[in-house]
């Protein structure tokens, strides 16, 4: 698809469904109640950008952190250098000390839930984002508490990212894939029909996926017809999720150390990002 093609909005929808296709978790349920073209309303946002990103990410496992989100961060965090932004991964202990080496980090402590608003205000006043992006981000809920999937509470193990996005100047975006993350208070209501406890922080603009690190591949396939350049073409989750898993990663739903994504096999990954460069490129 050439960068002269005008009907986005149309595009947008067609990588939205995508998105959803397997719908393991109940998220081709959700998306058709969001407003249509988030997915080019998002890339839109990414590509004005060259200042100051903060993607915001990691879900604990165990005394360890998944490969949804993490992986989708690290796709985003290139796909904004190479657009001339300045990507900065927030994230707290243990994944902070894994990623700190090779990508630019801001570490939020884990289980601090005094002064959160605070924490925030400092941290935005000093990075001064253009931009927050939150992917895969346990999100509170309604007591305040961050729950798993299993319905068991994980607060002590997460750092809290929440007020990242409640007291930004800048948009926010956020993507999810169960209804337990961060943005997924825009659909609170519906969520609460699911069998999950619902988080209750919203965004400017929520972007669900069967697997949120696929949301980052719909984004770099939008941006791709924005700009008239396969942005995909390089893409490769496997390298991503080896890096991760020599670094301890497990997989969120089995919880071993695998080079997987909730479960599926990474070729799933690999196969959308073959669809979505056949939609837009």
């Amino acid at each position: 698809m050439s960068a002269q093609c005008t009907d986005y909005l149309a595009l947008s929808q067609k990588i939205e469904r995508l998105l959803v296709r397997q719908n393991p978790r109940g998220m081709a349920t959700l998306q058709p109640l969001l407003r249509p073209g988030y997915i080019m309303r998002a890339a839109r946002l990414i590509n004005q950008c060259r200042g100051n990103v903060l993607i915001g990410t990691g879900f604990p496992v165990l005394d360890t952190f998944e490969t949804d989100g993490p992986a989708g961060a690290i796709a985003l965090y290139q796909m904004l250098e190479a657009l001339g932004a300045t990507p900065i991964i927030v994230c707290g202990n243990p994944l902070y000390s894994a990623l700190k080496q090779e990508y630019r980090c801001h570490q939020i402590t884990v289980n601090q839930y005094h002064a959160l608003p605070a924490i925030a205000e400092k941290a935005l006043a000093e990075l001064q984002p253009q931009l927050v992006i939150c992917i895969e981000r346990p999100g509170f809920n309604a007591q305040q508490r961050y729950f798993n999937m299993r319905g068991e509470d994980i607060s002590a193990r997460c750092a809290s990212f929440d007020y990242f996005l409640n007291l930004a100047t800048c948009p926010t975006i956020a993507i999810g894939d169960g209804g337990n993350e961060i943005g997924m208070g825009n659909l609170q209501q519906a969520v609460s029909q699911l069998n999950i406890t619902p988080a209750v922080t919203e965004c400017d603009e929520l972007i669900v996926a069967d697997v949120s690190n696929w949301a980052a591949w719909g984004i770099a396939a939008m941006l791709s017809a924005l700009r008239g350049q396969d942005l995909l073409k390089h893409a490769n989750p496997l390298a991503i999720l080896q890096y991760l898993s020599s670094k301890g990663s497990v997989d969120g739903v089995t919880r071993l150390n695998t080079l997987t994504e909730d479960g599926l096999a990474h070729t799933e990954g690999l196969n959308l990002i073959n669809d979505l460069r056949a939609l837009t490129y």
